[in-house]
């Protein structure tokens, strides 16, 4: 890997904490990104240990340098499973760390239209190759389903004005920018709140163009039967929809969190969460990365 990450990881040494990371060891991280997490974890596990780090991002894959211990995957998580049994590593992973949040690469490139500080194709897309950007949503979606975008994952309290804003005025002009978006969605912004509401609008739109969501359900799916006993699952989330699928399924190995029991009504769960909340980054991590600001980290066990 090249020495410098062109992304500040979140929560550093408390994911190489919750890992237990030890030389010689098997780990996998879900979400290479700017290398931070991968470059700490392959320090610590040393030339005996594996690691796996994976991303759709070819940029990111660009910048990984395999070598003695280390492999880059180029592809997506939800194929977790996949990769693990290509590798041979299936049942015999230490450790997997999911960092969910978009690099800081992304938003610092306005041509990838991740950001509305800066203006750009309104793109969005992780995997460039991917055929759906942020612009083809908002130029082919109804009312309902631009409604449902903005509420659900972007929890936007006005999501049906934002929806039907964008409805009208794309028959005026198109909407493939960052800063028309912006400029539409600015009517319904509370001033006060503008930084905020405008995030939660792009997170909206960026969730569905990559299929965050259903990738997670996905990986979750499959992290389980990757791991060893006494392997260790470590995700890292920025909003609750994520937080609340992670917390569910450490709870009770279930996307619905719903808790099954034996005839002794001990429960059931693959998985041992570790500590009953989340670890957040303190203040000085936050002055110092103010992208950390909402990171959770959630940790558990394999049993």
């Amino acid at each position: 890997m090249n020495q410098e990450p062109y992304h500040i990881p979140a929560l550093l040494p408390q994911s190489l904490d919750a890992l237990d990371v030890k030389p010689g060891g098997v780990y996998i991280d879900a979400t290479l990104g700017g290398g931070g997490h991968s470059r700490a974890i392959a320090e610590i596990a040393g030339p005996e240990g594996q690691l796996f780090s994976i991303d759709q991002d070819s940029d990111a894959i660009a910048r990984a340098e395999a070598k003695a211990g280390f492999t880059p995957v180029h592809g997506n998580f939800r194929y977790l499973e996949n990769y693990a049994d290509y590798f041979g590593i299936t049942g015999e992973v230490d450790g997997i760390l999911a960092d969910l949040g978009v690099s800081s690469h992304h938003f610092d490139d306005a041509a990838r239209g991740f950001s509305f500080r800066a203006d750009g194709p309104l793109d969005m897309r992780m995997n460039v190759a991917a055929s759906r950007t942020a612009a083809d949503i908002v130029a082919e979606a109804d009312v309902d389903t631009l409604t449902r975008i903005f509420k659900l994952y972007g929890e936007f309290k006005q999501a049906r004005r934002l929806a039907q804003a964008i409805v009208a005025e794309r028959d005026k002009a198109p909407i493939d920018t960052t800063g028309r978006l912006v400029e539409v969605a600015s009517r319904m912004i509370n001033p006060a709140r503008r930084k905020q509401e405008l995030a939660q609008i792009f997170q909206a739109l960026r969730i569905v163009v990559n299929g965050e969501m259903e990738a997670l359900e996905t990986f979750l799916s499959q992290a389980v039967d990757v791991l060893r006993p006494g392997g260790r699952l470590a995700i890292i989330t920025y909003h609750s929809l994520e937080d609340r699928m992670v917390k569910n399924f450490m709870r009770s190995g279930r996307l619905d969190g719903e808790v099954e029991k034996d005839l002794f009504g001990r429960s059931d769960s693959p998985l041992k969460p570790l500590g009953s909340k989340p670890i957040v980054p303190d203040e000085a991590e936050i002055e110092a990365n103010p992208r950390s600001r909402s990171a959770k980290l959630r940790v558990a066990v394999k049993l």
